[in-house]
Parts: structure tokens; C-alpha cells; sequence
């Protein structure tokens, strides 16, 4: 087990239902095998019931409600995908506000696939480069963010290296990178 984010705690944000269990627990390993404290996050208690594509997959224990966590709590933030979950993420204030206080803190912010979706209705999308799902393309430029087709670019703060995850990321690329990961994760978050 690395150390490379010890004394580190990650919020990972999903909706109770539809979030895409490769994008929750492939990364959710990795930052935990790298020494940080993670963090399910949820607008109800409860479980959050992962998918395979369309098919029900595991059930996950929610650590805390959304709404009783803070931004300031926590050193990185990680919004998986899944069509459904991102979806549904957009509609409850409690996470966009949630979502919003880490671009306001300029924290790293790891965004899988569908995630990028909920950065809209946040209002954090507009002068941002960043990749998403082909489908999201049209809502991240009406937004106002530069999408491209391949990998957002990052910034690293010097001390830690940061790894981007973008669209179309496989169960290959995601062991990948759990097995180099040495930082927290972000997409775009300061690419303005």
C-alpha cells in the first residue's frame, strides 16, 4: 500500500441509484490503497445501488448524507458515472452546492465518464476544458466549457501528481491507473 495520500479524505458523490460500479469501486480502491480516507456520499442514508450498464450490480453502504457533509471536510472529490446517477445528482441542491464549494476551494475534482453532467446544473462548467461521454458534448458547451474528445488537461500543484479520467474509460484503464495512482484525482477543475 502506497502512503502518497495519507492524511487525505476523498468525497465520492453519488446518487442513491444508477451510478456505474467500475467508475465507484475501481477508483474508490485506489485512492483508499494510496493511504487516503474515502467516503461515500449520498442525498439519502442508506445504500447506493450500482449498475453494470442496465443490469443491477452490487449494493454499497452510504457513509454519509450529502447534505451533512461539507466541502471543506474533505481534500478531493470524485463524481463516477453511470447515465442515471449524474442525472439524478443534478436535480438535488444539497449536491450541487456540495460540488460547487470544491471549485470554490480550487480542490481536485475527479470526474468519470457521466459524472461531468452535474458541473452544469453547478454552474461550474462555463470557460473549464473538459471531456465527458460523447453525449453530454452539446449540455458542456451550452454550459459554456470547451469539451474535446480525448483527455481534459490538468494542472499539477507541484506536490502531488494528479490523474485525469475521462470518457470511455475501461475496467483495463481503471486497474491502470489503481495500480499507478499517486494523487488525487482531477479533471479540468482548474483549467481556466
Amino acid at each position: 500500500m502506497s502512503d502518497r495520500l495519507q492524511g487525505k479524505k476523498i468525497a465520492f458523490l453519488t446518487a442513491n441509484e444508477g451510478v456505474e460500479q467500475v467508475e465507484l469501486t475501481e477508483p474508490l480502491s485506489a485512492v483508499r490503497e494510496a493511504g487516503a480516507d474515502a467516503e461515500l456520499l449520498a442525498p439519502e442514508a442508506g445504500e447506493v445501488q450500482a449498475f453494470n450498464h442496465l443490469d443491477k450490480a452490487d449494493k454499497f453502504e452510504v457513509d454519509r448524507t450529502v447534505g451533512d457533509a461539507d466541502a471543506s471536510e474533505y481534500d478531493g472529490l470524485v463524481l463516477p458515472g453511470g447515465v442515471a446517477n449524474p442525472d439524478q445528482l443534478r436535480t438535488k441542491p444539497e449536491a450541487l452546492e456540495f460540488i460547487r464549494g470544491f471549485f470554490e476551494a480550487g480542490k481536485p475534482v475527479g470526474v468519470i465518464c457521466h459524472g461531468s453532467w452535474p458541473l452544469v446544473d453547478a454552474g461550474v462548467a462555463e470557460g473549464r476544458t473538459l471531456t465527458s461521454w460523447p453525449s453530454l458534448r452539446t449540455d458542456l458547451r451550452n454550459a459554456g466549457a470547451n469539451w474535446v474528445d480525448g483527455s481534459a488537461p490538468t494542472r499539477s500543484d507541484g506536490e502531488s501528481g494528479r490523474i485525469r479520467l475521462g470518457k470511455r474509460v475501461s475496467m483495463a484503464r481503471l486497474r491502470r491507473l489503481r495500480a499507478s495512482y499517486s494523487a488525487s484525482v482531477r479533471v479540468g477543475a482548474s483549467s481556466r
